[in-house]
């Protein structure tokens, strides 16, 4: 059956990733109306698998993603697709506005947008990104184990991410390329035996269907078999200009996030925030927990508001006629 569009709803969760989806099905589960509505385009697209996430390790991210939808509307909820444009307060509601024109109006909100990695103007890695060229240790490294990894220089958490790929490899090359290690941090690569290369690199080499090495700027090819690379997260939140949020830079200078408390509520009442959106190296379980976390607190807002107004109703029945 097809699902149709309600005016309201309870809750309008914006992305449909493990946050959003993980959100959804906590409120569907609150007998709350939901809706998700997910532009289609989730981080971990060009991955092969999900990883570190307990009973769901090595599953496609698609399959996830399929499996949450059907989750969610096993409980009633609904997983539309759009882009949400803007959003706007009206009153003590929220209009979410849709790219079309459709809009929506919404008691509260949940974004899960996610983040978009901005990768380095080289050639050649955007072709290899998410199978040979990786960025984190953690969801890749096993898949690399062993193999000749190069770090690329290209943020302040890249001689960092050397030191972290050195546990799952005995091979691996820092190229300074424009983040040259300080003086302890070339002690510290020294000591795990990582060499430095210095100078710029070009490119990222590509032969046939996996990765040929590193280029220079001076012509040398140094051969690796997987390159990592620091991003630039940028959290997805353009839409939100309108009720006056808006991403900041990251404490530790990897992108920019959207800052929000504990439980992800943000500084504009009514709306939460969790997954990368808020916490930019999130793994799918730690966003999947956060979405959970901020909806239940979504349900106990909502809660208090409606048990609030109920009060001040029981008070006015009492009153003598």
């Amino acid at each position: 059956m097809t699902e149709q569009w309600r005016d309201e709803y309870d809750v309008v969760v914006v992305g449909g990733g493990a946050a959003g989806l993980s959100g959804a099905l906590m409120l569907a589960r609150a007998r709350r109306s939901v809706v998700v509505i997910d532009a289609g385009a989730p981080r971990n697209a060009p991955a092969d698998g999900v990883h570190g996430l307990l009973a769901r390790d090595g599953m496609p991210p698609a399959e996830l993603l399929a499996r949450g939808r059907a989750e969610v509307r096993g409980y009633g909820g609904q997983v539309m697709s759009g882009t949400v444009e803007d959003v706007r307060r009206d009153g003590d509601r929220f209009t979410v506005i849709l790219a079309g024109g459709r809009a929506v109006r919404a008691r509260r909100l949940l974004v899960a947008t996610g983040l978009v990695d901005e990768l380095p103007e080289l050639p050649g890695l955007r072709e290899r990104w998410g199978r040979d060229v990786v960025h984190c240790p953690y969801c890749h490294g096993w898949e690399v184990r062993d193999r000749a990894v190069g770090v690329l220089g290209s943020g302040p958490m890249s001689v960092h991410q050397a030191l972290l790929f050195r546990q799952w490899s005995a091979d691996v090359t820092y190229f300074a390329h424009l983040v040259p290690p300080t003086e302890e941090q070339a002690e510290q690569l020294a000591a795990r035996g990582i060499p430095v290369v210095s100078g710029e690199v070009a490119a990222v080499e590509v032969g046939g269907d996996r990765l040929a090495g590193v280029r220079l700027a001076d012509g040398t090819l140094v051969a690796r078999e997987v390159v990592a690379v620091a991003t630039r997260m940028v959290a997805r939140l353009g839409f939100l200009d309108g009720l006056g949020l808006r991403p900041v830079p990251h404490p530790a200078g990897v992108g920019e996030h959207l800052p929000a408390d504990p439980s992800g509520r943000t500084d504009v009442p009514g709306v939460w925030v969790a997954g990368n959106a808020a916490d930019l190296v999130a793994q799918v379980g730690s966003a999947a927990a956060a979405g959970a976390a901020a909806a239940a607190q979504i349900n106990a807002d909502l809660v208090t508001e409606e048990t609030a107004q109920a009060v001040a109703a029981h008070r006015l029945a009492a009153l003598p006629a």
